[in-house]
């Protein structure tokens, strides 16, 4: 029984750092990052400020660090798609994958938020840059499997480009996200209303990415 203990008590944490990374994506998508407090999502997810803060130091560092736990897996989801795919169509096709598993929304997704961060702003860019990077890497390595030249300068022009591009598709989404700070700031007529749904979101992340097809 001592042996299960351990397995329990990590259980148990996984389940509330869960709980409070979905309050953060529910809130933030319907009222913005700035508006959000850590009282907020603390209660949102069933548990007091203190609790909050034995696993996220600020909500700024609950967006970085969901952003980085996310990185590895979606990046092995691009490269295990089908090799017909496009590199782009791989990761729209990774990022539903991943969401259909956790049904988290793109508010955590990617770069969390837009605005509010002050001094770590650079921090955030820091962050996207990183996502880039990663998505170029597993870009090039469909590509080879493809049988191209990863050492090409053509080829990784090619995978930087598209990956910079899906990047920015996803954080587009941002735009739309109802309550989100950067609908407020581009359509401040848009009044703030409940989350998305899985399905809107799925159909939200189509939409996206078709829109780099002109």
């Amino acid at each position: 029984m001592e042996d299960l203990a351990p397995g329990r008590r990590e259980q148990n944490k996984q389940r509330t750092r869960r709980a409070l990374e979905d309050a953060a994506a529910r809130l933030f998508a319907e009222q913005g990052f700035a508006a959000t407090t850590v009282r907020d999502i603390a209660a949102a997810a069933g548990v007091g400020e203190r609790t909050f803060f034995r696993y996220f130091p600020s909500k700024e560092d609950l967006v970085f660090q969901q952003v980085r736990d996310l990185v590895p897996g979606l990046m092995q989801g691009v490269r295990e798609r089908p090799p017909g795919e496009s590199p782009l169509a791989a990761l729209r096709g990774a990022m539903l994958d991943w969401l259909d598993e956790t049904g988290a929304p793109p508010t955590i997704l990617v770069a969390g938020p837009q605005k509010g961060l002050g001094p770590r702003h650079e921090e955030a860019h820091a962050l996207i840059g990183d996502l880039e990077d990663a998505v170029t890497g597993a870009f090039l390595d469909r590509l080879e499997a493809a049988g191209a030249d990863r050492n090409d300068p053509a080829v990784l022009l090619r995978a930087a480009v598209q990956a910079r591009a899906g990047v920015a598709v996803v954080r587009g989404m941002m735009l739309v996200l109802p309550g989100g700070d950067a609908c407020k700031a581009h359509m401040p007529a848009v009044a703030p209303g409940p989350a998305l749904s899985k399905a809107e979101i799925r159909q939200l992340l189509h939409d996206a990415f078709a829109s780099l097809v002109p």
